[in-house]
């Protein structure tokens, strides 16, 4: 549409200034409107998308039976805004024209004096400033959700069903929470002014892949683009930390691995997200607890959790059926059933683990040490575990030459009797490939890992894979030590960006998006709601696993303590359990000097 004087509504707008104040977005106004609020009630978005369902198929009756009816263009028109706004997808207004059902000329009138009345807005859509996008405004957002209540209200009485106090209905129906499907991500109310877009540091793994993938679709919901970088795990700290130095951040969000917090938190690498957001409007409650609460250092959060991903034994339930074994829930079981489908003659192996030099056969230590009941410093015992939230004690020291210790060491080794001959060179990947392919029954994996053998229809683990919590040691219990991501704000990004970046930070790791990941191939739900899905359920047994693993108490971080030095702590135990491998030094041996070197390091 040409930009003339008689190019029509697009042409007749002002663009919208850029100047617009941050503050306007977050505005807890909008916490009652259903494009913000939606994440906190869900049961809002269906009562919408039902209104409009509702109200489509009225008035297409009511066209059949008089035979005389003329097409409404207001309410189409604002009928198919609404959709796409739900959808998270971008309307221009020949859409609208074209949806109007009336000629072209009225149409133009009609739209005309819908964004004159304010309830559509209009947005540049390139630096030319000649295209735009169409969105329904606050005061149209909240008009339609009052009106999505009322009419929905009157077909439950039409039906002779009779309102209860507290619950909403959907054609006579009451809701139920727990069954309640989330709504697609919802567009900002406003689009986030930052030059040059959202800049983004991540770990290269499957789910933040999803997010690179559904890049396109997340510019149009924040109304800006993204610059994403990803890093594998080690590179990923050594460019935060290298960020941190700097007058001005690089980015505007980075992902942190859990067990850095603590550090990062003393360097003055992140924010504290109580000076940047009101951390009310994460629905904080909705968060696996153990996730959340990993994402702070001396009561105060500093990430948001974008993946909470425990570490869980796979294992392949119908190979053990068929060989009369019982799920490995112990590490005397764990032992039994590598012994019983090792074969190395016929190519297949008992299990697949962490074994690489360094900071991948240190995370599996440290696991390793609190299926034994030892948490890796001298963290107090409570109930459920060890008291990782007080990590930054003064008196902290480590707990690594100790008898418990010692018997994780005797496992490791006696799992290396049924591994595959390169289980010493295998990290983070490399132990789910051969589990993925069928050469292995069990493997220790991330659950963000899954996707190599759910989403393969060839791989034999495919539909036949069981999800336990780490198997316990005879002092132990279960456990399924949390992993994963937060995303989180750098303390040095500069004032003008904080709001947007938060406002960014909210809509990421949102229940919408998280679905939307999930829906996308992520094995990784940070949040009940997402987990309760009706839809993310039907993607991977994973969701309802991992939920009753979090209401056992078994989701624990104590394993991987957010200590300040935890980095050097992984490297230190990598290096000398890897040599206690290789029969270059005894267990006892290994413990001592990675006791004596973690000493100095916390010193």
């Amino acid at each position: 549409m040409s930009a003339g004087r008689n190019a029509g509504p697009e042409a007749s707008i002002q663009k919208e200034s850029k100047d617009v104040r941050m503050e306007n977005i977050q505005n807890e106004d909008f916490s009652r409107v259903l494009g913000r609020g939606a994440g906190r009630n869900p049961e809002a978005a269906t009562s919408l998308s039902a209104a409009l369902t509702f109200l489509d198929a009225v008035s297409a009756e009511l066209d059949t039976v008089l035979e005389i009816g003329e097409p409404n263009p207001h309410l189409n028109m604002v009928s198919a805004l609404l959709r796409a706004h739900m959808g998270g997808k971008v309307v221009t207004a020949t859409m609208l024209i074209s949806a109007s059902g009336v000629p072209y000329a009225t149409a133009r009138r009609k739209l005309q004096d819908l964004l004159d009345r304010g309830l559509i807005e209009q947005r540049v859509k390139t630096r030319s400033g000649r295209s735009f996008s169409l969105h329904p405004t606050e005061r149209l957002m909240e008009n339609w959700r009052q009106f999505a209540e009322r009419i929905l209200r009157l077909g439950a009485e039409a039906t002779g069903n009779t309102a209860i106090s507290g619950q909403e209905y959907y054609y006579g129906a009451s809701y139920v929470p727990a069954s309640h499907s989330l709504a697609p991500p919802q567009v900002l109310p406003t689009p986030l002014q930052l030059g040059g877009g959202l800049r983004v540091l991540v770990h290269g793994d499957p789910t933040f892949m999803v997010m690179e993938n559904l890049k396109r679709q997340f510019e149009q919901i924040i109304g800006t683009n993204i610059s994403q970088r990803a890093f594998s795990i080690d590179r990923l700290r050594s460019e935060a930390l290298r960020n941190a130095e700097r007058r001005f951040s690089k980015y505007d969000i980075i992902a942190v691995d859990l067990p850095w917090i603590g550090e990062f938190a003393e360097k003055g690498v992140l924010m504290a997200l109580d000076e940047c957001l009101d951390t009310a409007r994460l629905d904080t409650p909705d968060f696996h607890t153990a996730g959340w609460m990993a994402a702070h250092w001396g009561g105060r959060p500093y990430g948001v959790p974008s993946q909470t991903t425990p570490e869980l034994l796979f294992y392949r339930k119908d190979l053990f059926a068929e060989a009369g074994l019982e799920p490995p829930d112990t590490t005397a079981k764990v032992i039994e059933a590598a012994r019983h489908f090792h074969a190395p003659q016929r190519g297949r192996y008992g299990i697949a683990w962490n074994a690489a030099r360094g900071t991948a056969l240190g995370h599996q230590f440290l696991m390793t040490c609190a299926d034994f009941g030892q948490p890796i410093v001298n963290l107090h015992a409570i109930a459920g575990g060890f008291d990782a939230d007080t990590a930054n004690r003064r008196d902290i020291v480590p707990t690594i030459d100790t008898p418990q210790a010692l018997e994780a060491c005797d496992y490791l080794l006696t799992l290396m009797s049924y591994s595959p001959p390169d289980i010493l060179s295998m990290s983070w990947y490399e132990r789910v490939r051969p589990y993925a392919a069928g050469k292995i029954p069990m493997a220790y994996g991330y659950t963000l890992l899954a996707p190599y053998f759910e989403r393969d229809p060839h791989s034999p683990a495919n539909g036949n894979t069981g999800y336990l919590p780490h198997p316990a040691g005879p002092k132990g219990r279960p456990v399924a030590p949390v992993g994963g991501y937060v995303l989180g704000i750098p303390a040095n990004l500069a004032p003008e960006r904080r709001a947007a970046a938060a406002e960014a930070l909210i809509a990421f790791t949102s229940p919408e998006a998280q679905k939307l990941y999930v829906l996308n191939g992520s094995r990784t739900a940070p949040r009940y709601s997402v987990g309760a899905d009706p839809e993310v359920r039907q993607t991977s047994p994973i969701f309802e696993a991992v939920d009753g693993m979090s209401l056992r108490d078994e989701l624990q971080y104590w394993p991987r303590p957010p200590l300040p030095r935890i980095a050097e702590i992984f490297e230190i135990c990598g290096q000398e359990i890897h040599d206690m491998l290789r029969g270059v030094q005894s267990p006892r041996a290994a413990l001592r000097s990675a006791q004596a070197r973690a000493e100095r390091a916390l010193n």
